[in-house]
């Protein structure tokens, strides 16, 4: 069981005995009563989706659930390719369940697969990921005002606003959970 406040993005629950992914969770408090959760949850199953709202204090069934830490390898068309890191155990995770996560993931960095019964049910992908910047159009100083963005694109093909100062070839950090600019990193 798992209370209501305890529920993240990508926790499973069991509704009517089906799995259910958390794919959006925001937390609410009323003027008056206790604070809630709503839950947005997608079946494991079949793609459906379900909406949920919980009071925090209510415990709710949490689907059993196992973490497998494994390294990307590559993708062709149909699949994602990782390698389990302790047992060397090879996955191959189908891409139309997962179309999102291309942008996401990066030759040889490790990730934790959700598997439920034997199945993999998601990819999970770290709140904050660094990426250098593949493609960036030149802006020069004065263009516009302040706070001005411009669009660039990753080495995975992602694009996300930045500021203008943001150049080709450099690093930063973005928010995959928003697919906002965070900062730029420095080595």
């Amino acid at each position: 069981m798992i209370r209501g406040g305890d529920i993240t993005k990508g926790s499973c629950l069991l509704q009517n005995g089906q799995p259910y992914l958390v794919v959006e969770r925001e937390f609410h408090i009323p003027g008056k009563g206790t604070a809630i959760a709503r839950v947005k949850l997608k079946s494991i199953k079949d793609g459906s989706t379900l909406s949920l709202t919980i009071p925090t204090q209510q415990e709710v069934e949490d689907a059993h659930v196992e973490y497998r830490r494994s390294q990307y390898q590559y993708a062709d068309t149909e699949y994602f390719h990782f390698m389990d890191n302790e047992s060397y155990e090879q996955y191959e995770v189908p891409v139309s369940k997962h179309e999102n996560a291309k942008f996401y993931l990066k030759e040889e960095e490790t990730y934790e697969l959700i598997l439920f019964e034997d199945e993999i049910i998601d990819i999970k992908i770290p709140t904050k990921m660094v990426f250098i910047v593949a493609e960036s159009e030149n802006y020069i100083k004065g263009d516009t005002v302040s706070g001005a963005t411009k669009p660039v694109t990753m080495e995975t093909g992602l694009v996300v606003r930045v500021p203008l100062f943001i150049k080709q070839g450099e690093k930063i950090r973005i928010n995959t959970e928003t697919n906002e600019y965070v900062e730029r990193v420095n080595d």
